[in-house]
């Protein structure tokens, strides 16, 4: 793949890895649960396993490159409320207008991430958490857009359920909301790119400038879990009982050294459906872009995700320090 294709993709891969590698925890807070969702992080503190999640989308580029990523990410339980947690992707990228399978393709560069839980509230289904990831540069392909320089992004997470809504609303209970902000901070302030200028053969120099990003999003679930446990059993089907029905909204906004990179917002809009079980769920959602800068068509993203500290309590899913909890399992071991 020519430079110039490298350099065109970048704010594609941009917006599509930060939803990517940012899904790591599920989370009970009183009757509350908050499944691992695909765009934005939630707030838990957990032992698990994200693999696979597969994603397929058009960049925004003119023409539009196809983009599809398989990634994985496993998070680990240091202390009850402390963990830590590893993932990257895989990326094809189609040559612009050309046929399916040709183009680059490779590893993107690995991302380390910890999280530790500051304050859960039973009785209000409330929990926040902060986190602080590493993308280490020089660890994936250049040909897919990975960068040769570290990314640090320290993240605040919060979880709120709305259970303790009073009876005259108690069908608005099953809805909870989450969401993050964090603040992308590459480890380097610019890139200087060597090039040939067409024609004249004349050695040229660009200098791309590494934006800050603010990375913020949320997401709003209505839960049939909660419906009937905590409401009430309308009888239907066990499969119905299990679906977290869910919209999620990703954005990241440049604010700072944004010389070459603009301020314009980026994102997606993203509506979807999870479905729980005890020790793993399966999430499904479209990836909609909120402006052209964004992607040219809709895509889609797809998650398997394991619950380890449900999967192997005593085992890989107990914490390093400290003894194995009670299985944090939705339907009580149903």
């Amino acid at each position: 793949m020519s430079l110039r294709l490298v350099r065109a993709v970048l704010p594609g891969l941009a917006i599509a890895l930060i939803p990517l590698t940012e899904s790591i925890a599920h989370e009970i807070v009183g009757n509350r649960f908050f499944p691992a969702t695909l765009g934005v992080d939630d707030p838990g503190v957990n032992d698990e396993l994200a693999l696979p999640t597969v994603s397929a989308f058009k960049t925004s580029d003119d023409p539009s490159i196809r983009q599809r990523d398989f990634s994985g990410e496993f998070s680990k339980r240091i202390t009850e409320a402390f963990a830590v947690s590893f993932g990257s992707a895989y990326t094809h990228l189609g040559a612009p207008g050309g046929p399916i399978g040709i183009g680059a393709s490779g590893f993107q560069n690995l991302e380390t991430a910890f999280k530790y839980r500051l304050f859960k509230d039973l009785a209000h289904e409330f929990v926040i958490s902060a986190g602080f990831s590493i993308e280490w540069g020089r660890t994936g392909a250049q040909s897919v857009g990975a960068e040769q320089f570290n990314t640090y992004t320290p993240t605040l997470y919060f979880g709120k359920g709305f259970g303790d809504l009073p009876d005259t609303m108690s069908w608005l209970r099953p809805i909870a909301i989450t969401g993050q902000v964090g603040y992308a901070i590459p480890s380097r302030h610019s890139t200087t790119i060597f090039g040939i200028a067409p024609g004249s053969g004349e050695q040229t120099l660009d200098t791309e400038f590494h934006p800050r990003v603010l990375a913020w999003g949320g997401t709003v679930q209505y839960s049939m879990l909660y419906l009937k446990s905590a409401v009430v059993d309308l009888g239907l089907p066990d499969f119905i009982n299990r679906l977290i029905p869910l919209v999620e909204a990703t954005f990241q906004t440049p604010v700072g050294n944004t010389f070459t990179s603009g301020t314009v917002t980026t994102g997606t809009i993203n509506p979807g459906v999870i479905w729980v079980g005890n020790t793993f769920q399966i999430g499904v959602e479209a990836l909609i872009p909120i402006n052209r800068q964004s992607g040219s068509t809709v895509g889609a993203i797809a998650q398997l995700h394991f619950y380890l500290d449900d999967l192997d309590p005593r085992g890989i899913g107990k914490p390093i320090v400290g003894n194995a909890a009670q299985p944090a399992r939705p339907f009580g071991g149903n």
